[in-house]
């Protein structure tokens, strides 16, 4: 009897070997049952939860209100902070954030040095000294069009903005009124996303690129 006496009891009363095995960390509440466990999840919030656990890019309150059936991006909020506070108590290295737009599960900021000997940064972020460069003249002086960026570099910036257009790290977001009608370029929810930011507001101050300060 691989599970011991407990094989022989009714299925109704057996402990599941899933929670024996500490696999079930978060068990759900039944509403026919009075569970006294703080840290239960409703099956409002597991859904909220495992959406999180799936999602590769933030979500906002109203898409995570529509991906779980909630009513509206306020019941969502309002299980937001609920699942931060259970991760607050419980201890966990875990964290939900406000990024680019939407919230994310995220590491705490301070298992970030462990992580990075675990892993890389994904392909993304490896970008050339060229596109690093490129990038950052346009996320501090958008909209702007490429040959403003070829002007402040001094040099040819038609490689590098189509690395980060392949990317998805820059992209047109319009056309100049000017002669010839320009693309603007601009940078993208993905960017603020790799960067850790929730708008360009948070985007630190620098020195003056070339002989122009960054656009505020």
């Amino acid at each position: 009897m691989r599970y011991g006496p407990a094989t022989l009891r009714p299925a109704s009363v057996r402990p599941n070997p899933l929670v024996r095995a500490g696999l079930l960390r978060f068990p759900l509440l039944d509403r026919s049952t009075q569970v006294d466990d703080p840290f239960a999840r409703s099956p409002q919030l597991a859904k909220v939860e495992a959406a999180f656990w799936l999602a590769d890019e933030p979500l906002t309150s109203k898409k995570l209100a529509t991906v779980t059936g909630l009513t509206d991006g306020r019941e969502a909020k309002r299980l937001i902070d609920q699942l931060r506070h259970l991760y607050e108590a419980e201890g966990t290295p875990f964290q939900i954030e406000l990024l680019a737009g939407g919230y994310q599960l995220l590491t705490k900021p301070v298992f970030q040095p462990w992580l990075l000997r675990l892993r890389r940064l994904g392909h993304e972020a490896r970008l050339a000294p060229s596109a690093m460069e490129t990038l950052a003249i346009i996320a501090y002086k958008q909209p702007i069009t490429r040959p403003d960026v070829e002007s402040i570099r001094g040099v040819s910036a038609v490689e590098p903005m189509r690395q980060l257009t392949e990317k998805d790290l820059i992209a047109v977001v319009g056309k100049q009124k000017s002669l010839g009608r320009p693309q603007l370029y601009g940078t993208t929810r993905k960017f603020l996303q790799l960067f850790g930011l929730n708008d360009l507001a948070e985007l630190p101050e620098v020195a003056a690129f070339g002989k122009d300060a960054p656009a505020a």
